[in-house]
């Protein structure tokens, strides 16, 4: 009997993901609060389109900035990790066969295997740090090229959100008018993207969905409410 390959189908980009939904979710939310504060407080569209896009600018820069630092740390702590475990396997060869037997043994592999898995192991030195760093500390080793990719992502993410809910100021003269616009287009368009973000995060997008757009809506209400009590 024929048998159709088994293919599995995992999803392995969670790292853009997850700057991406960094950079979105702030990207929808300041600059509509910032917008709806704004709308509360004064009557010129222009007022709001100009400040509105010097906070996308600003917090576009520092998103992205704190994605590069970020992505730095991880891969300075994975070197100063690696090193530790380089100079422990020379110094220590012993207590960290030990380790790698007791790794081995809680993934339930039998006694007598584990002495000829683990010479397997530390007979070629690299293979057995990369063990160790893996296995032991958890830690993967970062791509080299994530710091800039990451702040690169974070901050188109910014922006491309930061862009919607300012775009009716763009359009309508009336400040009302286009403070309605920008919730409904805001809100939708929290909804979509809480929905992607739950398609490749969680089991429940339609949850992630509503929950998105109350945070954003919730942020936006009390930036009005409170330009409202000041003017």
């Amino acid at each position: 009997m024929p048998q159709t390959p088994h293919v599995e189908k995992h999803f392995t980009a969670s790292e853009v993901v997850r700057d991406i939904v960094i950079g979105m979710s702030d990207g929808l939310t300041v600059p509509f609060a910032l917008a709806a504060g704004l709308s509360g407080a004064v009557e010129s569209s222009g007022i709001i389109i100009t400040a509105g896009l010097a906070e996308v600018a600003a917090g576009a820069i520092a998103m992205g900035l704190g994605g590069y630092l970020a992505a730095r740390t991880d891969a300075e702590h994975y070197a100063s990790e690696r090193a530790k475990e380089e100079r422990e396997t020379q110094q220590m060869p012993e207590a960290e066969a030990a380790e790698v037997a007791d790794v081995l043994r809680s993934y339930g592999l039998e006694d007598d295997k584990v002495a000829v898995v683990v010479n397997s192991i530390r007979a070629d030195k690299k293979r057995w740090v990369d063990f160790m760093m893996r296995f032991e500390l958890g830690l993967e080793e970062p791509d080299p090229r994530r710091a800039s990719r990451s702040a690169l992502t974070i901050a188109l993410s910014y922006i491309a959100g930061g862009l919607v809910p300012l775009s009716p100021y763009f359009i309508l003269r009336s400040v009302h008018t286009a403070l309605v616009a920008s919730v409904i287009v805001t809100l939708l368009a929290l909804l979509v993207f809480g929905y992607v973000k739950g398609r490749f995060t969680t089991a429940k997008p339609l949850r992630s969905a509503w929950q998105t757009a109350v945070v954003g809506g919730l942020a936006a209400t009390a930036a009005f409410a409170i330009a409202k009590m000041i003017g």
